[in-house]
């Protein structure tokens, strides 16, 4: 395995052809992805533990989830996939769908804020509770906010000069990560709703929301397959000209694959989620059921007692017979 120093300019003219063993073996050494990582799977265990060392318990689907956020996470940001994102158009559009939509998802379901306030110390837990009450989160939670920002920040990123920053500066490059991924939190966060977050709506706007991003998707990658200009202005045909060029795909090749992937992939997690969203609204709607029958069972008792309290005639309050 080869490890290499990831960075969004560097590096890249001693890559081999792209395929299955490169993404196993061009692995990187970014530090943020790594620090990132290993303290948020840290945080997660040692709050599950303190769980189970008082006896309660902790869904064991929702530690899976989160362990596939973040595995997902790291390996968009320093496998091979990370090493081929500067150089082809369509692994940085894979890269993009699983920081935008797998890891939010996953870390969703992961739960970590209740996970947080059920093992969190009084007055950490108290800070965590202001701040989930604040104007601020509950402005970042507004379901309308979120989805604007999730379906137009892509465009943004694409038809702007940021994408071609990103290309140039590993700085800037670090930060459309985070911001692929901060975006997709706000959008997903509130909507799964196994958190007690601002913005948390009901479950047939839930659904709706999740259709609505699906032409969004679609339009962008169909958009992006029909550009008669490259994204990133010259910095495909660059590497096209140099050492990479005895393997590299034509530019404009590469571009409309990716604009595919964008469409398709948006398309199939998208679908994904609206399954997780039908589930839960079942699971919900099944829980409520349940509820409302062992409310209509206690009120029947209840009157039951009242009817045979009314009927019955204690010795006392019979008349004397003659």
């Amino acid at each position: 395995m080869v490890l290499v120093w990831s960075s969004a300019a560097t590096g890249v003219d001693s890559l081999p052809p792209f395929d299955a063993g490169a993404l196993l073996s061009q692995w990187g050494l970014a530090p943020l992805p790594l620090i990132v990582t290993v303290w948020a799977s840290g945080l997660y265990a040692v709050g599950v533990l303190a769980l189970r060392r008082r006896g309660d318990r902790w869904p064991v689907g929702r530690s899976i989830a989160w362990g596939l956020g973040m595995l997902a996470f790291y390996l968009a940001t320093s496998s091979g996939l990370a090493a081929y994102d500067t150089v082809l158009l369509s692994a940085h559009m894979v890269q993009h769908m699983v920081l935008s939509m797998v890891v939010p998802l996953s870390l969703a379901l992961g739960a970590p804020v209740t996970l947080a306030l059920r093992t969190l110390p009084r007055r950490p837990r108290a800070w965590l509770l202001a701040l989930l009450h604040s104007r601020l989160a509950t402005v970042l939670g507004f379901p309308p906010l979120a989805f604007g920002l999730y379906v137009l920040s892509p465009w943004a990123l694409y038809f702007s000069g940021w994408y071609d920053a990103s290309l140039h500066s590993a700085y800037v490059h670090e930060m459309m990560h985070v911001h692929l991924v901060a975006v997709g939190a706000l959008f997903f966060w509130p909507i799964v709703g196994v958190d007690p977050l601002p913005g948390r709506v009901s479950h047939p706007f839930r659904v709706l929301l999740t259709v609505m991003t699906l032409p969004f998707h679609a339009f962008l990658g169909v958009t992006i397959m029909g550009q008669k200009t490259l994204l990133g202005g010259d910095w495909y045909p660059a590497l096209h000209d140099g050492p990479l060029g005895a393997w590299l795909p034509d530019p404009f090749d590469d571009q409309r694959l990716a604009g595919g992937i964008l469409w398709g992939a948006g398309d199939l997690v998208g679908l994904v989620f609206f399954v997780v969203l039908f589930v839960q609204w079942v699971r919900s709607s099944m829980q409520e059921a349940q509820r409302e029958d062992r409310r209509l069972d206690r009120l029947e008792r209840r009157q039951r007692l009242e009817r045979h309290a009314a009927t019955e005639v204690t010795p006392a309050e019979r008349a004397p017979s003659e």
